[in-house]
């Protein structure tokens, strides 16, 4: 998956719903976590009449995802992922990744030349702009995105987000940013104007995976007014 351009990403726990988000996504966010049986219903996509490249997320329950079970098998499961063709991005979380446990996962991904967003969420606030900036920083080390989410409290927080964006891509970094919550909705719009590579919207807006999330149509359409 190519990042050197802005990717809006459709996200959904039903691949069936794919050809609904071909009109205004450039791929989808596959959340594995929500799905029964993902590897199947990827398998089948890919076999199948999937067009969009697919963003897999296996996200854990401690991360703000449903993926409650045994942790290894998580990432196995989304190793096993990477094998197939349409799967061209899986998305890693940045503490996995710190705390070793992500190292067959990287290295596989690496070998099928899938590219990999290393993700960090914060559900209770918005870190400093110093903060920021230094946990991307940390999470482009390991991947080719550095994807971070926060929850915005002010407008204060939401400039720390576009500043943190601005910063990073002027030194070159890929990064996906973002502020959850209604204070930080327009983020999702603006941050592609100071840089950020990803965003996300539910293919049906009543299935959103985060607070604050536009539906896909209108992301779409704001984010090409603004660029």
């Amino acid at each position: 998956m190519d990042f050197d351009s802005f990717i809006l990403a459709a996200s959904t726990a039903d691949l069936s719903e794919e050809p609904a988000a071909r009109e205004h996504a450039d791929a989808i966010e596959y959340r594995m976590d929500l799905a029964d049986e993902p590897l199947v219903a990827l398998e089948a996509y890919d076999d199948g009449d999937g067009e969009l490249p697919i963003l897999a997320t296996n996200r854990a329950e401690w991360e703000g995802g449903e993926w409650s079970g045994d942790d290894e098998r998580r990432l196995e499961i989304l190793a096993e992922a990477t094998a197939i063709g349409a799967v061209e991005a899986i998305d890693i979380e940045l503490e996995t990744i710190l705390a070793g446990d992500a190292d067959n996962v990287l290295e596989t991904a690496r070998e099928r030349d899938v590219a990999v967003v290393a993700s960090a969420h914060d559900f209770e606030g918005t870190p400093t702009r110093g903060e920021l900036v230094s946990t991307l920083t940390e999470a482009h080390k390991h991947a080719d995105v550095a994807k971070i989410a926060v929850t915005a409290e002010s407008r204060k927080d939401t400039l720390a987000v576009l500043a943190a964006t601005e910063q990073l891509t002027a030194h070159g970094d890929p990064v996906a940013t973002m502020a959850m919550g209604e204070l930080g909705s327009h983020t999702r719009a603006v941050a592609p104007v100071y840089g950020s590579k990803i965003g996300y919207a539910p293919v049906d807006p009543d299935n959103a995976t985060a607070p604050g999330q536009y539906d896909l149509e209108t992301l779409s359409r704001l984010v090409a007014e603004l660029s």
